[in-house]
């Protein structure tokens, strides 16, 4: 399994996508009226997707995940590019804080960094911070369904692509414990190697405190998982 798209519901999935896309430099594959799609290539280092479906459920104001886009020496500039693709200042009680909180078109909340060292080489996504009830056991669940490697450079528990490049998953203290009747918005999906079963696949992520979930859609292409936190998970097939 490999980590493959960041998930984003969306009220307006073409208004949506186009701020993301053009906010990360990423390059559209698929426009539809019902579902965007954007490919983030970090040099040297992993492959992203992000993918907005249309889904009506409203905005959380505390999501689970977010993301944090790399600033820096260029934090102003991101911010103010932010600011004249749609986006808004956000007070979600940060106070005085070096990052600056902002949030989409749609009201999902992301921050612009400040300059850490632990962010070299991320590309324009530097970190995506997950709630986690368990630091720890979310790191070991999270590293067998991604295949991404431990990373201690930063403040808390956390995950990097193999090859040291792209986004950190860092996995945060949670604010409170994830609502089970409550979908999360944003989310992410991991895809099978080619030849990989699902059956099996979603069995070793539950021996790591992974539950599978039924979301009452009826039958889908996907598996759908909580993490040991209660966070959303989807296991994608294996491309054809």
């Amino acid at each position: 399994m490999y980590l493959e798209n960041i998930a984003v519901d969306a009220a307006d999935p073409e208004r949506l996508g186009r701020f993301w896309a053009l906010l990360l430099g990423a390059s559209a594959i698929t426009d539809t009226p019902d579902l965007v799609e954007a490919r983030l290539t970090v040099e040297g280092g992993p492959v992203l997707d992000l993918c907005f479906p249309r889904v009506a459920d409203p905005v959380l104001p505390e999501p689970r995940l977010h993301l944090d886009l790399a600033g820096g020496d260029r934090q102003a500039e991101v911010v103010e590019q932010a600011l004249a693709l749609g986006a808004r200042p956000l007070d979600i009680g940060q106070g005085e804080v070096p990052w600056v909180v902002l949030a989409d078109p749609e009201g999902n909340p992301f921050c612009v960094m400040e300059h850490r060292d632990s962010y070299r080489g991320t590309g324009p996504v530097a970190a995506l911070p997950l709630e986690s009830a368990d630091p720890a056991a979310d790191r070991r669940f999270w590293r067998a369904v991604t295949g991404w490697v431990d990373d201690d450079s930063g403040f808390t528990p956390a995950l990097r692509h193999p090859s040291g490049r792209g986004p950190v998953l860092e996995l945060c203290p949670e604010r409170r414990p994830a609502a089970a009747a409550v979908k999360n918005r944003l989310h992410l999906d991991v895809r099978l190697d080619p030849g990989e079963d699902a059956d099996d696949a979603v069995a070793r992520a539950v021996a790591l405190g992974g539950v599978e979930v039924d979301p009452g859609w009826g039958p889908l292409p996907w598996r759908v998982l909580h993490d040991p936190s209660g966070n959303v998970l989807c296991i994608l097939p294996a491309s054809s």
